[in-house]
């Protein structure tokens, strides 16, 4: 068989399990992310944000005669590089990978803060998968009281610790498989935050419907 007839179309490195999750959902959604439906492979990173950061052209070295495209994707916070831009990070990573095997094929994603800041928008799905029940005030009115920002105009300015207070009074458990039923479910119209949106193309781009 030739290289061409056994190379999969994507290959992804992620910082942990609920990014893991994230992208498998988003993966899905090619009809309305307006992409085609494509064979991928999704990896952790065991170094997590920083590993993804400092090594993953080492980790995706290896698969550039395997894989049509290469994407990495980690949090800007925790990154170990918190002063730089997401904008900085990006292009460093896309540079090393370039120069690992993936010239012109790859793409680096750096979520500012955090994968949570894709988590928050008005969409009634977002309350239905963190467990909010009805007995309880609208969510984006208990976020705003919580002093997390008026979740109908903004991001909550601490995206993670707005998630993890709505888990623990909703009383449901924080789990990868929650970021998956978000990614699954919520309006992908609905999140404007620049990383995501430069996922969307980058994905409309290489795999066009």
């Amino acid at each position: 068989m030739t290289q061409q007839t056994v190379m999969k179309d994507l290959i992804a490195l992620v910082a942990d399990g609920q990014m893991e999750f994230t992208l498998r959902g988003l993966l899905t959604r090619g009809r309305s992310l307006l992409f085609r439906q494509i064979t991928a492979d999704i990896y952790v990173h065991p170094g997590k944000d920083p590993g993804c950061l400092r090594r993953g052209h080492e980790f995706l070295r290896p698969f550039s005669r395997q894989y049509s495209h290469a994407l990495v994707m980690h949090d800007r916070e925790g990154c170990g590089r918190e002063e730089s831009s997401r904008e900085t990070l990006e292009a460093e990573m896309e540079s090393r990978l370039n120069g690992s095997g993936w010239r012109n094929r790859c793409a680096a994603i750096v979520i500012d803060p955090e994968l949570e800041v894709w988590v928050w928008s008005d969409s009634p799905e977002v309350a239905q998968v963190l467990g909010w029940g009805g007995d309880e005030p609208p969510l984006a009115d208990w976020l705003k009281t919580r002093g997390h920002g008026d979740l109908g105009h903004e991001k909550p300015r601490h995206p993670k610790k707005a998630m993890e207070e709505t888990l623990r009074t909703s009383g449901k458990r924080r789990s990868s498989a929650i970021f998956r039923q978000l990614a699954e479910r919520v309006s992908v119209q609905r999140c404007q935050d620049p990383a995501f949106q430069k996922l969307k193309a980058t994905l409309r781009e290489w795999f066009p419907q």
